[in-house]
């Protein structure tokens, strides 16, 4: 029976994919209609797995983080990144380059989101960078593969999906996620020189003084603590990945209303509307993804395809790199989120055979999907970049191979390289 539950699951995912629905509308519709046609349960069960899917304390970090990134935005703090960064790297070959993948490293730590890190950054950085001589649609993509990072830097809500659904520590994963993060941003600069190093129409900044450096250190000193306070909390043991979360909501609202003024009383309603908003799409997304996997693990999909997965998997060699084949995969056509449900069911089994630490395989998973969030067709940071930068799809997939190429790099060295995540995790207390 597994296999024609699997025909009609996943071929109904697909044909509703191709029909342009939501991917959770999608997730949550073929799955109903696989328990229906194959009496894999009760209805009445249906409404119980949607509701149980969200009743997780580690969840309750998803809206605050959100939140968080919202007030943050609403701050300017980017613009103060930026003039930092500017003004410090900026004379460089390919300056402005690198400012922008400096602060897509900074302000990982303070979003945890790869859209909103791509907007709120490239809305400066996009334009600066086309009047200093850059081509549209590489300054695009390299913005899109900046804001890649968000997810791989905490706070990383990909992170927190993944340790609920993996039952691994959020606090250690986020505490990992740091240097495979500033790796991927290590080889984000490498190919950034050699795109733009020696190109000779390229403006470069002009070199920031000692009286400028130090005023625009002082200006951004609140967006550079931050990320320090929410990291440094999680890796004192002062608080929880979740309680973190609330620090950061706190720590954004003072910044914004009392030291940088940037934010009024009369904005908060609409940030809380927006947050509102996006909360539920990711939580309408856990829900019927998380239907989904219980529909995989049900019908005993998941088993068999770990099976077939294990026997293909030799070795921790052979086995990393068939997941990363097929999460690159699944990323050009599915956001993080579902990727998580969809296919940990199926490749926890094979991780945990391959003796793979949970903590290390959550950060692979997340460098997958910060790739994926560059890749087409549903690569959402080029959606993003490519409004910014008013420029078509096909013209961003074009500029955006290099940077992929990079990231992939980079992901093979995460992959094969355990200690580079979990060494800081060693420390924790």
């Amino acid at each position: 029976m597994e296999a024609q539950v699997a025909v009609v699951l996943f071929g109904s995912f697909g044909l509703l994919l191709a029909l342009n629905f939501p991917i959770a509308v999608a997730l949550g519709i073929s799955s109903i209609l696989s328990i229906v046609l194959f009496d894999l349960a009760p209805l009445q069960l249906i409404p119980h797995q949607l509701v149980s899917a969200t009743d997780s304390w580690t969840l309750l970090a998803v809206p605050f983080f959100i939140l968080a990134g919202n007030l943050f935005a609403k701050t300017a703090i980017s613009s103060r990144l930026i003039r930092l960064a500017t003004v410090v790297v900026g004379r460089f070959p390919a300056g402005l380059a690198m400012v922008a993948v400096i602060v897509s490293i900074f302000f990982a730590g303070i979003s945890g989101s790869g859209p909103a890190d791509t907007a709120a950054l490239g809305a400066i950085l996009i334009p600066g960078m086309v009047r200093a001589g850059y081509d549209r649609s590489s300054a695009a993509a390299l913005m899109a593969a900046g804001g890649g990072i968000g997810i791989i830097i905490p706070p990383s809500i990909a992170l927190l999906i993944y340790g609920v659904v993996a039952n691994a520590s959020v606090s250690k994963l986020f505490i990992a996620g740091i240097l495979p993060g500033v790796l991927v941003g290590l080889s984000l600069f490498v190919v950034s020189y050699l795109l733009f190093g020696r190109d000779p129409g390229i403006r470069s900044e002009k070199r920031g003084s000692p009286r400028e450096i130090a005023a625009a250190f002082k200006d951004a000193a609140w967006g550079l603590m931050a990320p320090l306070i929410i990291l440094g909390g999680i890796y004192g043991g002062i608080f929880t990945a979740t309680e973190a979360a609330t620090v950061a909501v706190v720590y954004g609202a003072v910044v914004g209303l009392f030291i940088h003024r940037d934010m009024k009383i009369a904005d908060l309603p609409g940030i809380l509307v927006d947050t509102g908003v996006t909360t539920g799409v990711v939580m309408l997304l856990v829900c019927t993804a998380s239907l989904f996997a219980w529909v995989l693990n049900t019908s005993g999909i998941a088993a068999a395809a770990a099976g077939g997965l294990m026997r293909l998997a030799t070795g921790k060699v052979v086995g990393l790199l068939l997941i990363n084949c097929i999460l690159i995969a699944a990323g050009c056509l599915m956001d993080a989120i579902s990727i998580f449900y969809v296919f940990l069911p199926i490749l926890l089994p094979v991780v945990k055979a391959l003796g793979i630490d949970l903590v290390h395989f959550g950060v692979v998973m997340t460098v997958n999907m910060a790739i994926g969030q560059i890749t087409p067709p549903v690569g959402v940071n080029l959606f993003v970049a490519c409004g910014i930068a008013g420029i078509p799809m096909k013209k961003i997939s074009r500029a955006v191979v290099p940077m992929v190429a990079a990231q992939a790099a980079a992901l093979l060295v995460v992959s094969f390289w355990p200690g580079l995540s979990l060494w800081l995790t060693r420390f924790m207390r």
